[in-house]
C-alpha cells in the first residue's frame, strides 16, 4: 500500500524542554532564543506533564488571566498570571500525539484542542518530539512533479502493476488528471481512491476506460 506520512515523519525530534522548577525568566529566555511559541514541561522520566506557551508568558506579564473558561477555572487562571515557575505557568494535563498518527488525525486534534503544537510521545509515554501546524502544512505543500512521480511509481506501477504509458498522469496545482486504460472497469474507482490518498493531492479527475480484450 501507499506510505502515508505520519507524525513521526514530520515532527521535530530535538525539542527544547522545561522542567517543573524552571524559573519564569529562564522560560522567557529559552522561548526567545530558540524562536519557539511553546515548550513542553517534562518530569524526571522524560514524560510531558504540561506545556508553556508564549500566551502563558504574556498572561503573566500583564498580570491578568484569560477570560473565564480558557483556563478551566478562575483560581487556576489567576495562579498562572502570578506564576514563577513552569509548573505553575503550564497548561495541563498535556494533550499529546503519537508518532504513528496520520497527518489528518494530528491536524484534527490541533483544531479540536485549539493549540498550535502537540508533544509527541513514544510507547512508554516519554517525549519523542513535537509537531506543529507548520509541520503538518508542509505535508500538503508538494510540487506537482513530486505528486506525479508518486502516482506513476507507486500507484500505477508498484501497487496496480500497470505498464508504463497505460495511464497518462498530469498534475497541476495538486489536481491530478488521469487519461488512459485499465484492465477492468472495477479498477477505475480503485485508481481514483489510491490517487486521492497521495499526500498533496487536492482533486482527481479520471478519464479512464477498460481496455478491450483481444
Amino acid at each position: 500500500m501507499l506510505h502515508r506520512r505520519t507524525v513521526g515523519d514530520v515532527m521535530t525530534e530535538e525539542v527544547i524542554t522545561l522542567r517543573p522548577d524552571t524559573p519564569f525568566h529562564e522560560i522567557v529566555a529559552l522561548l526567545d532564543a530558540n524562536d519557539i511559541a511553546a515548550a513542553p514541561v517534562i518530569d524526571d522520566e522524560g514524560a510531558p506533564i504540561g506545556v508553556v506557551s508564549a500566551s502563558d508568558v504574556l498572561r503573566h506579564e500583564t498580570g491578568m488571566p484569560e477570560p473565564q473558561g480558557q483556563d478551566g477555572n478562575d483560581e487556576r487562571a489567576w495562579g498562572k498570571a502570578r506564576a514563577r515557575t513552569a509548573s505553575a505557568l503550564m497548561s495541563s494535563p498535556v494533550v499529546s500525539a503519537r508518532a504513528d498518527w496520520t497527518i489528518p488525525r494530528a491536524a484534527r486534534e490541533l483544531r479540536r484542542r485549539h493549540v498550535k503544537q502537540l508533544p509527541v510521545v513514544g510507547d512508554h509515554g516519554l517525549l519523542a518530539g513535537i509537531v506543529s501546524r507548520s509541520d503538518l502544512l508542509d505535508t500538503f505543500i508538494r510540487s506537482d512533479v513530486e505528486i506525479r512521480g508518486e502516482v506513476e511509481r507507486d500507484v500505477l506501477g508498484r501497487i496496480l502493476g500497470l505498464e508504463e504509458g497505460t495511464v497518462v498522469v498530469e498534475v497541476r496545482d495538486g489536481a491530478v488528471t488521469l487519461r488512459g486504460h485499465v484492465p477492468e472497469p472495477r479498477l477505475v474507482p480503485v485508481v481514483v481512491g489510491l490517487c486521492q490518498g497521495v499526500d498533496g493531492v487536492v482533486a482527481v479527475d479520471a478519464h479512464l476506460a477498460a481496455a478491450r480484450a483481444d
